[in-house]
């Protein structure tokens, strides 16, 4: 049977908010950004004003009867990504665009400069993964938004270019992403600055940790499947990052496959080894959940619309049997229990405390989907952090 890339649909529905979303274009004027091979290129009045960030804002919005954004209109962002209203096309966007060709009609949840809806909202960050888009989750974004968050993006940069690097400056730069975008979620009018998580995928799992380390306004991690955990002598060497001095909540939802080998091999490639980052998270509470069916490139919700992964790549990374469908159940309860731990921890919401205290199949969750695991922060001295546990 042939698959549907045209319309990706998860379990999950839209939560009660209609969403609306802005695109920001600002600069970090307290960063540089661009080499002198970058500057032929760019503007020399936008390498003047320092690091570019295209920042999305998914917020609660008035409802209307416009238009809402398509999967297209959000792949069209990235041509403007740092040239800003200077559309700039490359061939890793042209291959990107060729790979979701079929799904860039799909209509999505959020409409453009939707007004706001009345009140202030928790904040979430959102850092995408390896020089990638801060859409990338756009389904993840749109849900928290449509259930009462602002949620704020901005692309996976390195520290002078657009592209990632594999090292502390690569992470502390993207970690500073996160630092600016909490700051510039203050400015809004819809913000709840008292309840702020940070969510990341894959390298932005490591970044939010590292941001967390240093920005006491994060008050939640929700990683997905992050570096964290596979390089965790990054975390080590920046001699800054203590996991085991961390005292806020964090939800881990991991891979189902990734065997001592594969770790060995991002070991020796990038001198990745180090005390593990979850076994030190002993002061502030942990949630493991393993997606059984789950390859590390189905926590972003993009993948289930890349027709090249599933057609040519899957024989590669497939768990077992488990399938796409399969990937899409999966994801679906991922998002389910992202919006329940954030429910807890930025609303105080005891339901949600319970939903994250029950067994998964009491909450629904089909057989062979996820494992989970709930370790209760250790007290520290003064200081009591909540659990769902208790």
């Amino acid at each position: 049977m042939a698959e549907d890339y045209a319309a990706v649909n998860f379990l999950e529905k839209p939560g009660p908010h209609a969403v609306g979303i802005r695109v920001v274009e600002h600069y970090d004027s307290a960063r540089d950004f661009g080499s002198a091979v970058d500057q032929k290129t760019v503007p020399a009045t936008q390498t003047e004003r320092g690091r570019p960030l295209q920042t999305l804002v998914w917020y609660p919005a008035q409802r209307t009867g416009r238009k809402t954004m398509t999967m297209g209109d959000y792949v069209a962002l990235m041509d403007t990504e740092v040239s800003f209203g200077k559309p700039q096309r490359t061939r890793d966007g042209d291959v990107l665009k060729a790979w979701l060709q079929a799904s860039l009609g799909q209509s999505m949840s959020a409409v453009r400069d939707a007004g706001l809806e009345t009140g202030r909202f928790p904040v979430v960050i959102y850092a995408p993964s390896f020089t990638s888009w801060s859409w990338e989750n756009v389904d993840l974004c749109e849900y928290l938004a449509s259930n009462g968050y602002v949620v704020v993006a901005s692309p996976g940069m390195g520290e002078k270019s657009r592209e990632s690097t594999h090292d502390l400056s690569g992470v502390n730069a993207q970690a500073s992403d996160v630092s600016f975008l909490i700051e510039y979620a203050a400015s809004l009018p819809d913000t709840d600055m008292t309840g702020v998580a940070a969510i990341g995928f894959s390298w932005g799992g490591l970044a939010d940790l590292f941001a967390a380390s240093r920005d006491n306004r994060i008050k939640a991690l929700v990683s997905l499947d992050g570096s964290e955990r596979y390089f965790p002598g990054l975390v080590e060497a920046s001699k800054t990052v203590h996991p085991d001095q961390m005292t806020i909540p964090l939800i881990y939802f991991e891979e189902g496959d990734q065997s001592l080998e594969d770790q060995d091999l991002l070991n020796r490639r990038f001198h990745a080894d180090g005390p593990s980052v979850l076994n030190q998270w002993v002061h502030g509470d942990l949630i493991t959940i393993r997606m059984l069916g789950l390859f590390h490139p189905e926590f972003c919700s993009i993948a289930y619309r890349n027709e090249e992964l599933w057609e040519k790549e899957l024989p590669n990374l497939q768990v077992a049997d488990y399938n796409r469908a399969d990937g899409l159940v999966g994801y679906s309860w991922v998002m389910r229990y992202t919006r329940a731990f954030l429910g807890f921890y930025l609303k105080h919401d005891v339901q949600a405390g319970a939903f994250l205290k029950a067994p998964s199949s009491a909450n629904g969750v089909p057989n062979h989907t996820m494992s989970v695991k709930l370790r209760p922060s250790i007290r520290v001295a003064n200081k009591t952090v909540g659990d769902p546990a208790n």
